[in-house]
């Protein structure tokens, strides 16, 4: 049969598959898990799995899994990126009310779109037709938050990195994996279809300021303040702003986790987390020496003492150009041309910068809801532009990469250079905060 033929078998088998796609979507919105704690998402996608036959590995980085539309072993591989965290967010109406999490990040549609495009190419038929084989790659925490637990999470031995894909790329779960496509939802897209771009990458950060406890209103003159130092230390981040050049795109936004103990002690023990994110590594790593610095000065400026550490986080993101070729001229044949959105430079973050180092990457940005992204406000509007539309373009873009003896995807791998080795990662991130 013909590409265009295998396509429409692919989209008919999601057509009839989309009330049951746009419910997945719905029913992960309503349960949100922030990450390395996705629980019950995990056990809803894995119920997808067992429906449909694949062969699966779970648990991957605590609550990850894979799932294999052909058995294991063919080669090249496409793998679907979906992502099982949330954000936390709790002024948001719908938000967990114990954790505050919620998907206003839209990876609950993510999900959904990865599991429509399997059910596509698997109910269809159209999988036996093809080379290689599809991997439904579903990762845990892809928003770095709760920095804090997370480290303790690494310090115990469950985790080397904080993010998910991260981690997979670690315990050597991407290693199967030749081509990452994905997607993911924009506020900023309304009915609009994204494609290209690239994002920053960053450091994250954990800083504790250390003072010394003493009576606020009887013997503040006998403590060390280190909400001073802290709030030195953060001005002094401010005052180095000037010196970043535009082009390298750096944004440097630290939170207080903790101002203290009680409210009449002067505070003694006071906590930071943050991010340096840049359009590029020598960046990044410049612009963290000077928040560093900063924050030692703020230390220093009330004889506090500061521990500063700084840990692996997200490399700048860059699709490859032959994959975003193949994935644009699905959306223009699926939507139509005036739908498409080319994406410029994101200041945002994503791991799925750090899949872009090691293979052939890239992800379409959907429309379907309003709001801010990552705010109360948040909301899905149009369940086939946010679930549906992105699972038949994943699937007929995988149609498009391994027909014809996977003669497209075999291009692409070939063209693709690689920024980290592979199977050197792990100690390329390491010294990057080394």
């Amino acid at each position: 049969m013909s590409n265009e033929q295998l396509k429409k078998r692919v989209l008919d088998a999601i057509d009839r598959k989309s009330k049951e796609i746009i419910g997945i979507g719905d029913a992960i919105w309503k349960k949100p898990e922030l990450g390395y704690k996705e629980f019950e998402t995990a056990k809803l996608v894995e119920q997808k799995y067992d429906e449909m036959g694949w062969e699966y590995k779970r648990e991957i980085a605590i609550t990850g899994s894979k799932a294999y539309l052909k058995k294991p072993g063919p080669r090249p591989s496409v793998g679907l990126i979906g992502e099982l965290d949330s954000v936390r967010c709790p002024d948001h109406p719908e938000s967990d009310p114990i954790t505050g999490a919620i998907h206003a990040c839209g990876h609950n549609a993510q999900i959904a779109a990865m599991l429509g495009a399997g059910f596509g190419l698997a109910d269809s038929g159209v999988i036996d037709e093809l080379e290689g084989n599809v991997v439904m790659v579903t990762v845990p925490a892809e928003e770095y938050l709760e920095i804090d637990y997370r480290n303790s999470l690494r310090e115990k031995g469950r985790l080397e990195f904080l993010g998910g894909k991260q981690e997979f790329i670690h315990v050597g779960e991407l290693a199967d994996v030749d081509i990452s496509i994905g997607s993911h939802s924009g506020t900023d897209l309304e009915d609009k279809i994204g494609v290209g771009g690239s994002n920053n990458g960053f450091v994250g950060k954990l800083v504790r300021y250390v003072g010394l406890e003493a009576h606020a209103g009887g013997a503040p003159d006998k403590g060390i303040n280190a909400l001073n130092a802290a709030m030195l230390g953060i001005m002094g981040v401010h005052a180095q702003r000037e010196t970043f050049k535009e082009e390298d795109t750096i944004r440097v936004h630290p939170i207080i986790t903790k101002g203290g103990e009680i409210v009449n002690n002067v505070p003694a023990d006071v906590r930071i987390e943050s991010y340096v994110r840049g359009s590029n590594v020598d960046a990044i790593i410049d612009a963290n020496a000077k928040v560093n610095r900063a924050l030692r000065a703020g230390a220093m400026a009330v004889g506090a003492e500061v521990e500063i550490n700084d840990l692996p986080g997200y490399m700048p993101y860059s699709h490859h150009p032959g994959l975003v070729g193949v994935l644009r001229e699905n959306c223009v044949a699926l939507v139509g041309e005036d739908r498409i959105d080319e994406r410029g430079h994101s200041t945002g973050s994503t791991d799925m910068g750090d899949i872009s180092c090691i293979m052939p990457t890239s992800s379409i940005g959907m429309g379907g809801v309003t709001g801010m992204g990552h705010g109360r406000t948040y909301q899905f509007v149009d369940g086939e532009q946010a679930y549906v539309e992105p699972a038949k373009i994943l699937a007929m873009a995988c149609v498009d990469l391994l027909i014809d003896g996977a003669a497209k995807a075999k291009e692409i791998i070939g063209s693709f250079e690689p920024s980290i080795a592979p199977g050197e990662y792990t100690e390329f991130m390491k010294k990057l905060v080394s």
